[in-house]
Parts: C-alpha cells; sequence; structure tokens
C-alpha cells in the first residue's frame, strides 16, 4: 500500500541516514514519567484479555503490559537487539527497521493485539505497516497506539514534530482507517495530572 494517502512532507525527518546506525546503540530509558507509564499499563489491562498472544510493536526493553495479566505468545519487533533481549515478557524478539521493510515477519491471523508504545513518531511508511498490523490480527483483535511529547526530534517524522496532539490523534486513526480493515477507531487522552501526557488511539479489526 502506497503511502500517498499521507501528505509526503508529513513524513519527511530531520535526519535521513540509516535508523540502524541510530539505533545501534542500547538505550534502556523510559520514555514518560511514572504515572503515565501506570496509565498507559492500566490501559492495555483494559483491552487485553487473558491469553492473548501480543505483538509489541517497535518495542525495547520494557513493554508495560500489566505485571499480572497472563498472556499468550508475547512478540515484540524492534531496532535494537541488546534492548529486546532485556524485555522479560518477550517469548519472541525480532530485530527489524520499518521503515527499510515494513513487512511483519507472522502469518495472517497471529496476534490478537498490536501495540505501538511512544515510537509511532518514527515510521515513515506507516500505511504500508498498518496494512501488515491488519494482516497478522485476527478478527475482533486490537491495534493500539500510544504516544506522548516526547521524541528523538530528528527521528521523528514532521508531523509529529510540528503539529499539535490533536492532529497527531487524527493522523494515527488515518493510518487505521486507511486500511479498511478496522471499525471505528477511538481517540482517548488518558493522561494524569501534572505529569506526561499520554494520547491513545485503538481500534479493532472487522
Amino acid at each position: 500500500m502506497p503511502n500517498a494517502a499521507v501528505p509526503p512532507e508529513l513524513l519527511t525527518r530531520l535526519d535521513d541516514t540509516p535508523d540502524a546506525a541510530f539505533y545501534a546503540l542500547p538505550r534502556l530509558v523510559t520514555h514518560l514519567d511514572a504515572p503515565s507509564l501506570l496509565a498507559l499499563t492500566a490501559f492495555y489491562a483494559e483491552q487485553l484479555p487473558a491469553g492473548a498472544d501480543v505483538l509489541d510493536l517497535m518495542s525495547s526493553w520494557v513493554s508495560h503490559l500489566p505485571p499480572g495479566l497472563r498472556l499468550g505468545h508475547v512478540a515484540g519487533l524492534g531496532m535494537n537487539g541488546t534492548e529486546l533481549a532485556a524485555n522479560p515478557r518477550l517469548a519472541e524478539p525480532v530485530v527489524q527497521d520499518l521503515n527499510a521493510d515494513p513487512r511483519l515477519p507472522w502469518p495472517d491471523g497471529r496476534f490478537d493485539a498490536v501495540l505501538n508504545a511512544l515510537s509511532i513518531q518514527y515510521l515513515t511508511r506507516p500505511l504500508e505497516v498498518y496494512a501488515e498490523v491488519a494482516r497478522v490480527l485476527r478478527p475482533g483483535g486490537v491495534a493500539i497506539i500510544a504516544h506522548s511529547h516526547r521524541c528523538f526530534p530528528t527521528k521523528a517524522v514532521r508531523a509529529f514534530r510540528d503539529h499539535a496532539p490533536a492532529d497527531r490523534l487524527r493522523l494515527c486513526r488515518h493510518y487505521l482507517d486507511q486500511t479498511g480493515a478496522f471499525g471505528p477507531a477511538q481517540l482517548v487522552d488518558r493522561s494524569p495530572p501534572d505529569a506526561d501526557p499520554l494520547w491513545i488511539v485503538f481500534a479493532r479489526r472487522r
């Protein structure tokens, strides 16, 4: 699926050098403050049933999954093998640059949920990636996109560097809508008081 449905200037970056070089060194950090991370985990607890097979897309050393929730198979796809190896929730870590190759290495209908936490701003081929997300989700499965105001600015696309939060939420909804595979997307603000903002877009696979 081409990305022409998104104005190309919105997907430009300040740094177009290979992402593999930028992410070669592990960064064992979190990208939200503690109250907002707890809010994200609480949202996951609301949406993920016990036993769900989950793909943590653009994953790192922590997946923010509810600690008491027993899940099925949990896969994580990210840019740095050291970070993925440090993530105790991942049964299947996969190193892959989605901007170089947006195809996901799983069969159709493999997962009940595909999560993207705090990394959507780095995708330069989002419609291709979310066509793949739709493919690997089972009917009724959920795609969840969570983002905030923090980023590596040189690697974030222009839409997330320069646009207001409401515009970013609409763009994330557009990514899901363009697949033609999801029901109506919901946009929610789960920002705790006096903490980092937490905005979430989610929809279920038809």
